[in-house]
């Protein structure tokens, strides 16, 4: 694999004109995407600047601290740790040396509020035995089920995960394959072929929503998730995600990569088809060769672009895309430990396909709600002080496209949802809480400039992936690239990691920048 990057490296060296080989990168949005695009475009030589408006690293990795506890902010699951360890291994190094990370078992407790749990994870046959406390009929129907999931992974996943979608016969070369598994069916039906028991089938397709997609419409392509967890396994980073952001924060420093934190980008110069130089809210502009976007696409193409440099289909795409779902995320801590509680539980309410339908197609927020629990204490005692729990809990809720006033309904939701938690995980829970805060829609779109607040971009749908999504290059911009979740290959922290290696592949394909650099009469980047 490294013997083909150092290959891949020497080609795009050979092809730059500057006198001291070196191009110049910038790249916006200091999340996973585009920490891993900095690492690998640096890697490939470039002087490479990462702004991002936020004043830490991470964007929604971020860490929130207070009164001693340590929350992450957004992603909670490592599912393809190799992703991490590539990284890593760019610059001759171990991620072991640097990440602590252990795997779970279970990797999820799925508990029903009529009282019924569900382990999930471990070995198969662990799995197995699960699934025979609810319908040992469906046993069998499982086995073939991960297999499918196999199937759709080595096609998905291996193949396609780094692989650009960047011209219309990319995706036909791979339609093929993708009508062979079925890709047009939603994870839901593809499951429900092979689960027969109501409860498993819930189980067995809430993978896609932590994606951003409601499992009854989003492309079963997401159903490669189950062997993903099974190659892999699930794990935990001791001290949370955010010690893998600075882990590799550190690795950007030693690097050489430049960070700038607390900036926000406010416009992009283009001229004659290229990305000239961006403007940030301090009044300076600066320049590069290549632009990287770990930013929402539509947000991009919306309000950072002048009028007219965007093509007519990113513009349709735009406006008639269908947006993930918005995030409620309830943050807590409790002067008591609940050690019965899994370090990932999902609770699901007593509506599964009504309470989806509210949140992505009504975008209404609805008096019930599943939930998604995190508790790494039950890992890790360093995220809280000793004694005590800390918790987030994450509610699927309509974007800002549904008009709730958060304002008005945000401390009232709050209190429903502690409600449900102490009735049915945490008993005498607001006795013993120490602190509470949330975010909202309305903080992602102010805090990600996530078009209407949506948590993971545009959803995926199988008409929204691969040539469907927004472009990992522009196709009118030659020096404009894209990254994280709302292109190709998607959402979620391995979507995320894996956009950086289009973006490699990309550059090393075709390599526009090369040209871009040798342009006469211009000062030299970032000079202004």
């Amino acid at each position: 694999m490294f013997a083909n990057f150092n290959t891949q490296k020497s080609q795009l060296s050979a092809m730059r004109s500057e006198p001291d080989g070196r191009l110049n990168a910038i790249v916006v949005g200091a999340g996973f995407g585009g920490i891993a695009s900095a690492l690998r475009l640096r890697a490939l030589g470039y002087e490479v600047e990462l702004i991002d408006r936020q004043t830490d690293l991470g964007g929604r990795a971020r860490v929130f601290q207070k009164d001693g506890f340590i929350y992450d902010a957004g992603p909670t699951v490592v599912t393809a740790p190799f992703l991490f360890e590539e990284l890593f291994e760019l610059f001759g190094q171990r991620m072991a040396d640097h990440i602590d990370l252990r795997p779970l078992d279970p990797w999820y407790r799925i508990s029903f509020a009529d009282g019924k749990s569900f382990d999930y994870g471990g070995t198969i046959e662990d799995t197995l035995q699960e699934i025979e406390r609810f319908d040992p009929d469906d046993r069998d129907g499982y086995v073939r089920l991960v297999e499918m999931s196999r199937k759709i992974f080595d096609v998905g996943f291996v193949k396609l995960s780094d692989h650009p979608f960047l011209r219309l016969t990319d995706l036909a070369a791979q339609i093929p394959h993708l009508l062979a598994l079925k890709s047009y069916r939603s994870v839901f039906s593809l499951v429900s072929s092979y689960i027969k028991n109501p409860y498993l089938r819930k189980i067995f397709s809430v993978h896609p929503l932590l994606v951003g997609g409601n499992p009854f419409d989003t492309t079963s392509i997401y159903a490669l998730i189950h062997y993903l967890e099974r190659k892999w396994g699930v794990h935990y980073a001791m001290g949370g995600m955010g010690a893998i952001v600075a882990a590799l924060g550190r690795l950007m420093e030693s690097q050489g990569v430049k960070v700038r934190l607390g900036r926000t980008v406010e416009q992009l110069e283009v001229v004659d088809g290229q990305v000239r130089s961006l403007s940030l809210d301090d009044g300076t502009r600066r320049r590069a060769d290549i632009f990287v976007m770990n930013a929402d696409p539509p947000y991009v193409y919306k309000y950072l672009l002048p009028a007219g440099s965007s093509s007519r289909l990113n513009n349709l795409r735009i406006e008639k895309s269908e947006y993930s779902m918005g995030l409620f995320v309830l943050y807590f801590g409790t002067t008591r430990q609940y050690e019965d509680i899994a370090h990932h539980t999902i609770w699901m309410g007593d509506r599964f396909k009504g309470l989806l339908k509210d949140i992505f197609h009504r975008k209404h927020l609805a008096e019930d709600f599943s939930l998604y629990l995190h508790r790494p204490t039950a890992t890790d005692s360093s995220m809280a002080p000793a004694g005590c729990d800390g918790f987030y809990v994450l509610s699927p809720v309509p974007n800002l496209q549904g008009n709730v006033n958060w304002d008005e309904v945000g401390d009232r939701y709050r209190d429903r949802i502690l409600e449900t938690l102490e009735s049915h995980l945490l008993p005498d829970l607001r006795q013993h809480l120490v602190h509470s805060f949330y975010m909202t829609p309305v903080d992602f779109r102010n805090d990600y400039l996530s078009l209407w607040g949506s948590g993971f971009s545009i959803s995926p749908l199988f008409r929204q992936s691969a040539w469907f999504r927004f472009h990992n290059r522009d196709p009118r911009i030659d020096n404009l690239y894209f990254v994280g979740a709302g292109t190709h290959p998607g959402a979620g922290v391995p979507g995320v990691l894996s956009s950086a290696k289009v973006l490699q592949n990309v550059l090393i394909k075709s390599p526009v920048a090369g040209s871009v650099a040798a342009r006469k009469n211009e000062p030299p980047p970032n000079a202004l």
